[in-house]
């Protein structure tokens, strides 16, 4: 598993529950790499919101970007997806064991 700390996990969660940024992230992963003025013609909000954006996007290493001459092209960077799906994956089953105890002590 990639190290990813805990507060980069309230970062990542903090990303993705606004849906522009969900949607901005699906259309970078669906093109390999955009940058802010593509993708603020593909989206409901202007150019300066998009890449307010991704700069929280980019805080939460959901994409990286390089500049190539006067743009900033963004990438997905699935690695942090995968860790954050094994941690809630993790909780759940710490969860689901915890039920399970709580169960077996409320049968007996």
């Amino acid at each position: 598993m990639a190290t990813t700390d805990s507060k980069n996990f309230e970062n990542i969660l903090i990303a993705l529950a606004d849906p522009t940024r969900r949607e901005l992230l699906d259309l970078i992963a669906l093109r390999g790499e955009a940058t802010a003025t593509t993708l603020a013609t593909k989206v409901t909000v202007s150019r300066q919101a998009v890449v307010k954006h991704l700069t929280i996007l980019k805080d939460a290493k959901l994409v990286s970007s390089n500049r190539v001459g006067r743009e900033v092209r963004y990438q997905v960077c699935p690695q942090q997806l995968s860790s954050t799906a094994e941690w809630m994956a993790n909780l759940a089953t710490d969860w689901d064991r915890k039920l399970e105890w709580i169960k077996r002590i409320a049968e007996d």
